[in-house]
């Protein structure tokens, strides 16, 4: 079961009718049975490995509550042991599953292993980690009632792919019942019909193009490679964030707000900005447990440098086993890196050019230049292998054929004219939010102002115009969400 079949909105219904209708001390319980139907629905294996680790990081954190009261300096060791051995075990089952082939392989020249993974392992892991810290450090209490801290981990709108939850930001809103708000509803779905307009009419689109060229590598070169590059990283920002959308959706139809996770990052006009607008939950959660702990930009230039690589080295590895992902997570923290000790140069060729007088033509150049560092970045995520990737570029910078514009070639790689026509118009769309977004104007706000029946027609025509001429129009196949597999 996924956010886009019939089955989960059949789902959707059946937890919602149940949520109104018990009294509001109790409307946590339904959350609680809900998340736990729709885990074993979506993934009938590896429950079992999810269960244990539940009741070990509750048992941990109970007992780091139990120690905090204790002042003597044994108590305290005890203390930091015990945390320690939770993090330990909280992380080891990620690292064996989503690490355990590619260090067996490649590493150990050993037979792979069969992991069992359990879906979201790789977020539930980021929560189970900042509870723990975050009992540690004394910022919140533990939670008493296992079922309430199974809960807050399970919870089925942001289990499969985030956003990754803090706990004192996402359990209050699970444990007290909420009324119902037919507006805080309507922008559930509001969310809802916004995310599968961008999974269908622009992710799985773009998909089409960006598979053809990325299985072959040596066969597309030059703009066929620029072209794909750009596709992909559209296609993985309405991919990512289309499955962002229908989780805040469905949680806000319960009247539980999930934190944001993007930010109009295509917009930022430095890597540094692009990163506090992407994947907002994943950042700022490797910032503050990773970064700020090794002494973040507090210890000077050098020391901050190193701290950035391990934290971008840390998210390349989380993203998944292999030599590409940690080589664009150091890529990521090498543009920054470089960022930060060129800015007087920088500052100086603007003064040279002049284009501080010309603030909207400087932010606009800021923006392609930050937009084409991050897509090159993105081929070799999406590249079959690192050294894929670096050809890939490579070839993408040294081959030139932009003829390839003007005559039918790219027609020939999946996409028709009608095809082009609808996903570039989707993209336009999605471009038209973001920059109104960025100044302050939500449309989805505006379309709340409207009166009922212009609001009505408007979902209709966006529903219709999904199903005619989205991933359904033209056959192609649904494909699931690219962040489900990290």
């Amino acid at each position: 079961m996924t956010y886009t079949s019939v089955s989960f909105y059949l789902f959707l219904a059946a937890v919602l009718f149940f949520y109104y209708l018990i009294p509001l001390s109790f409307r946590w319980m339904v959350l609680f049975t809900g998340s736990i139907a729709f885990y074993f629905m979506a993934y009938k294996t590896g429950w079992w490995i999810l269960l244990i680790q539940i009741l070990l990081s509750y048992a941990a954190a109970m007992y780091i509550g139990y120690l905090e009261a204790k002042c003597q300096p044994f108590w305290r060791n005890i203390k930091k042991a015990v945390f320690t051995a939770s993090l330990a075990v909280t992380v080891l089952p990620w690292f064996c599953m989503k690490n355990g082939d590619f260090i067996l392989g490649s590493i150990l020249h050993r037979p792979s292993v069969t992991w069992i993974v359990p879906l979201g392992i790789s977020f539930y892991t980021l929560q189970m980690i900042s509870y723990l810290t975050d009992i540690y450090a004394g910022k919140i209490k533990a939670q008493t009632n296992p079922a309430k801290y199974a809960l807050f981990i399970l919870f089925f709108p942001q289990i499969v792919q985030g956003p990754v939850p803090r706990y004192e930001n996402l359990a209050g809103q699970l444990y007290t019942g909420h009324l119902f708000d037919k507006r805080e509803f309507e922008k559930g779905f509001q969310r809802i019909v916004w995310g599968f307009f961008l999974k269908f009419m622009i992710a799985d689109k773009s998909a089409v193009f960006v598979q053809a060229v990325f299985d072959h590598p040596d066969q597309y070169t030059g703009c066929y490679v620029l072209t794909a590059g750009v596709l992909y990283s559209i296609e993985l920002y309405a991919d990512f964030m289309a499955c962002t959308e229908i989780c805040k959706g469905a949680a806000g139809m319960c009247g539980i707000r999930l934190s944001d996770n993007f930010r109009c990052p295509y917009l930022a006009v430095s890597v540094s900005d692009f990163w506090r607008r992407w994947h907002i939950s994943l950042s700022s959660w490797l910032r503050d447990y990773i970064y700020i702990p090794l002494g973040g930009s507090r210890c000077g230039k050098l020391r901050k440098y190193i701290n950035l690589t391990v934290t971008f080295a840390a998210s390349g590895i989380w993203h998944g086993a292999g030599y590409k992902f940690l080589a664009w997570g150091l890529l990521h923290a090498a543009y920054q890196t470089a960022g930060s000790l060129t800015e007087g140069i920088q500052n100086r060729i603007c003064e040279f050019l002049k284009l501080q007088t010309h603030p909207c033509v400087y932010r606009i150049l800021r923006r392609i230049g930050v937009f084409f560092w991050v897509m090159c970045a993105w081929i070799i995520f999406r590249a079959d292998s690192l050294s894929a990737g670096i050809r890939m570029v490579k070839n993408m910078l040294v081959v030139q054929n932009p003829w390839i514009f003007l005559n039918d070639s790219l027609l020939s790689l999946g996409l028709g004219w009608k095809e082009w026509c609808v996903l570039v118009l989707s993209a336009g769309i999605l471009f038209f939010a973001e920059y109104r977004q960025e100044k302050g104007e939500h449309p989805g706000r505006r379309i709340l102002q409207m009166p009922f029946y212009l609001r009505s027609m408007l979902y209709i025509t966006a529903i219709l115009s999904i199903m005619i001429f989205g991933t359904y129009g033209f056959g192609f196949d649904v494909q699931d969400f690219i962040y489900r597999g990290f």
